[in-house]
């Protein structure tokens, strides 16, 4: 569990078993007299050494705007012997982050009163990449300097700081020597998304062996394949001599979809089509293997779905016999209707996929599988997907932060959405 604590109400007791036992949160750093003493200026360092800290909370489930606002606390210099303080450099905006906010998520948030917020609070966010400001005497894996990501879902990233306890099990370190070559906004987005392609090209259908067999890339088809988790499939597709079938929605000229075919081809896709196209009569029987795979003797055996409803059913038609769908996301939130027919005659195989059960499984699998990814990363063989950076500093409005989180779900956009730090 990871927290900022906000500054006390007098100087923890060193025989202290427990935080909680030792520190007594407040809702506010007590130093605007000094700040008027001083002109005004706002100090990131304040008196005692307390760090200025401001984080989006929530106290209650609902729509971003009406139930995220902005807190501000300090955090103490005294660390706890296995925590470490961190500042944060970038935090993704995810879907999952507001279907969390929102309630609709498959995990739950967990509200507390540890940062000293009126009432019970979540910080939202499952995604970063931070700065480490300073370690406590018993963490082993960090030193200040090094970058941190998240080791699972669940911190709350949406803030300027954060104190981490045990901070070797909850954060994946990238030590100073390490950095060349990254990126904090890259960094910060690779512990969902490509470990989720990642481990979808991998874990169900052994494609590689299947290409090695053949002499020649194994087949795999996805909807959604201009998402993140899309884009990372049809990369790490490519680095592995895999052929991939990608579908996306149409755009709203015929221009913009050529655009974004020609990007996704670029990337490393080899068929890109419409959901349109998808569903025309006869696609999967015929034009799919006739014309666009030209490969009437390879097996296509596994499906990625983030969509649900007809376009994954669309997917299911085209897998040959024994193939299996692997089902991540709904974004249609359509229920997934399958004819018994794909089941009994075609021997189709469907599963549900969701990272953050995985990591908890196996958190050692989980870790090893970022630190691959930001190996790619830092060589160029991996690219992050496009972005939209949202400033943070100090002064930045809680409604331009509310409007960002907001905005996530809205309509087509040209990139992730990410928080990125600046004066804070």
């Amino acid at each position: 569990m990871a927290a900022a604590f906000a500054r006390p109400t007098r100087l923890p007791m060193r025989t202290a078993t427990s935080l909680a036992a030792a520190w007594r949160p407040v809702a506010r750093v007590q130093i605007p007299m000094l700040q008027q003493q001083m002109g005004g200026a706002r100090f990131k360092s304040g008196p005692y050494g307390y760090t200025q800290a401001k984080a989006l909370v929530f106290s209650k489930m609902g729509e971003p705007a009406d139930v995220l606002s902005v807190h501000t606390h300090s955090i103490s210099p005294t660390l706890p012997p296995n925590a470490a303080l961190l500042r944060t450099l970038a935090a993704p905006i995810n879907p999952a982050d507001i279907n969390t906010v929102q309630g609709t998520y498959g995990a739950k948030p967990t509200f507390s009163s540890l940062i000293g917020t009126a009432e019970p609070s979540s910080v939202p966010g499952s995604e970063a990449c931070f700065e480490v400001v300073s370690v406590g005497s018993g963490v082993t894996t960090l030193k200040p300097g090094d970058w941190a990501l998240p080791a699972a879902p669940g911190l709350g990233t949406w803030r300027t700081h954060a104190l981490v306890e045990e901070a070797d099990a909850s954060l994946v370190g990238i030590s100073k020597e390490k950095l060349e070559g990254l990126t904090p906004a890259a960094a910060a987005t690779s512990t969902v998304n490509p470990c989720t392609a990642w481990r979808m090209l991998r874990d169900y259908v052994d494609l590689v062996e299947l290409s090695v067999k053949a002499g020649q890339g194994a087949w795999f088809i996805q909807n959604g394949a201009n998402s993140g988790v899309g884009r990372a499939a049809i990369q790490l597709g490519k680095l592995w001599g895999l052929r991939s079938i990608n579908v996306v929605r149409a755009r709203d000229t015929p221009e913009a979809t050529a655009a974004l075919k020609q990007e996704l081809t670029d990337l490393g896709a080899t068929i890109v089509i419409t959901e349109e196209e998808l569903q025309e009569r006869g696609f999967s029987s015929g034009r799919l293997r006739n014309e666009l795979m030209a490969d009437k003797e390879s097996p296509l055996l596994l499906a990625l779905n983030c969509v649900g409803g007809r376009p994954a059913l669309g997917l299911a038609k085209c897998l040959s016999d024994g193939g299996q769908m692997v089902t991540y996301g709904a974004m249609a939130k359509q229920p997934l209707t399958i004819p018994a027919g794909l089941l009994i005659f075609r021997d189709l195989s469907f599963h549900g996929f969701w990272f953050s059960r995985w990591g908890k499984v196996d958190p050692a699998a989980r870790r090893t599988t970022v630190e691959a990814v930001l190996d790619l990363m830092r060589t160029g063989k991996f690219l992050p997907g496009p972005a939209e950076e949202i400033p943070w500093t100090w002064e930045t409005e809680t409604e331009t932060l509310q409007k960002a989180v907001a905005g996530t779900l809205e309509g087509y956009r040209s990139g992730k959405g990410i928080f990125v730090f600046k004066e804070t």
